[in-house]
């Protein structure tokens, strides 16, 4: 399990952890020296601010589809892909952008909070397999 933790960044923001689940994810995708600091909620609030600010989007009342589809609007450059769970089937939000680079993002539906995979390969390996997945 210790693969586990090492492929999902958990993002400990108490409010609006979906604005800050892309721009980590982003983050880590890019190769940002402030990575590091944003994972550990570090200097990421007027990230998120301005991302907040930028697309309109008001998460007072939390996020789900709506608001995501929002976020992938903005990061044209990313393929937002969110699973409900650890299972190759478990697709929950896709956005319709083509691109290499995707930003994964797993939700919590229990503490109804947004995390980041940073290798989905590691996060789904060892828990679950489908022969989708295997197959591909």
């Amino acid at each position: 399990m210790a693969h586990v933790k090492r492929s999902i960044t958990n993002v400990k923001a108490e409010t609006d952890c979906l604005a800050h689940a892309p721009i980590i994810a982003i983050a880590c995708l890019t190769k940002d020296p402030k990575y590091t600091s944003y994972r550990d909620e570090k200097e990421i609030l007027p990230e998120v601010q301005h991302l907040l600010q930028t697309t309109g989007i008001n998460l007072q009342n939390g996020g789900g589809s709506p608001e995501l589809q929002r976020f992938q609007d903005h990061f044209t450059e990313y393929k937002m892909v969110v699973y409900g769970g650890l299972n190759c089937g478990d697709i929950i939000f896709e956005g319709y952008f083509i691109s290499e680079k995707r930003a994964n993002l797993l939700y919590d539906e229990v503490d109804r909070h947004y995390h980041v995979i940073t290798k989905l390969t590691g996060a789904m390996s060892k828990l679950y397999t489908c022969e989708a997945c295997s197959n591909s």
